[in-house]
């Protein structure tokens, strides 16, 4: 059975140290469930470590953050998002053994640019290292997906920044917690707080051709599929052609703060 969404989403954080990341990188098989709750609307709050988020000095590339946050030089601080069945927070390490059995799955490494074999380093350096700076420096926004009935990590989705606006997402699903919808749910919470709180205008997907389950849950989550891009993906030393396709906040009736102006046909 294929498995879903294929891309790098931290890979470039991670190459530095070799340790290649797993949970925002990304693979996920989720039919949306029949009847489920609407997930353009989550709760957000913002995650407390006792004493308040910290504060840390800025990375010198800031693209997501809001014009009134680049003035303050403020990185984004850890988001909680809330759906009538999920929790999204950023991986702790108490996730390590969770993300670590999640990625033993074949499919999860087939379609994603993680080590084969994944071993305990790769999980420990991922939520470790590679998420935290992620949100301390604004570039890659990662989020372990509990259900918020039990607290079972069921999948991960991640956006990293491409400048001028533009983000990318990508997402992966625990193989026994596949079509039951949620990533569907986690993609379109994470799409309306990238929208509304972080400045996000183009928010883009790709995934390997033939990934069939990941342009599912883009398509359910309403993202336009725009073409194929020629050697569009690379990973475990080749490159493929791949699928790409963008929300924009005016897909889900959000406004932008510049307007967009399609090409007329």
């Amino acid at each position: 059975m294929p498995v879903g969404p294929v891309h790098w989403v931290v890979w470039t954080l991670a190459r530095a140290r070799q340790v290649v990341p797993t949970a925002s990188a990304i693979v996920s098989e989720d039919p949306a469930t029949p009847g489920g709750p609407p997930a353009g609307r989550p709760t957000v709050t913002r995650k407390e470590n006792g004493q308040g988020a910290r504060k840390v000095p800025g990375h010198p590339k800031k693209v997501w953050r809001t014009p009134a946050r680049r003035a303050e030089n403020q990185p984004m601080e850890p988001t909680i998002l809330t759906t009538e069945r999920l929790l999204l927070r950023p991986f702790e390490p108490a996730d390590t053994d969770a993300v670590l059995h999640a990625c033993q799955d074949p499919d999860i490494q087939r379609w994603t640019p993680i080590p084969s074999p994944y071993e305990r380093e790769h999980a420990e350096g991922f939520v470790h290292r590679i998420v935290p700076d992620g949100w301390r420096f604004d570039t890659v926004y990662a989020f372990a997906v509990l259900t918020r009935d039990s607290g079972e990590l069921v999948a991960a989705i991640s956006s990293i920044s491409r400048g001028e606006g533009a983000a990318e997402v990508g997402y992966w699903a625990a193989k026994q917690h596949r079509g039951r919808g949620y990533v569907t749910e986690a993609v379109g919470a994470v799409a309306h707080w990238a929208f509304t709180t972080a400045g996000v205008e183009r928010l883009e997907w790709r995934a390997e051709v033939g990934n069939d389950a990941s342009r599912a849950v883009a398509e359910k989550a309403g993202f336009v599929i725009e073409g194929v891009q020629r050697s569009g993906i690379a990973n475990k030393g080749v490159r493929r052609d791949g699928w790409t396709g963008a929300l924009l906040p005016s897909d889900l009736g959000l406004p932008t703060a510049r307007p967009y102006l399609p090409a007329r046909t």
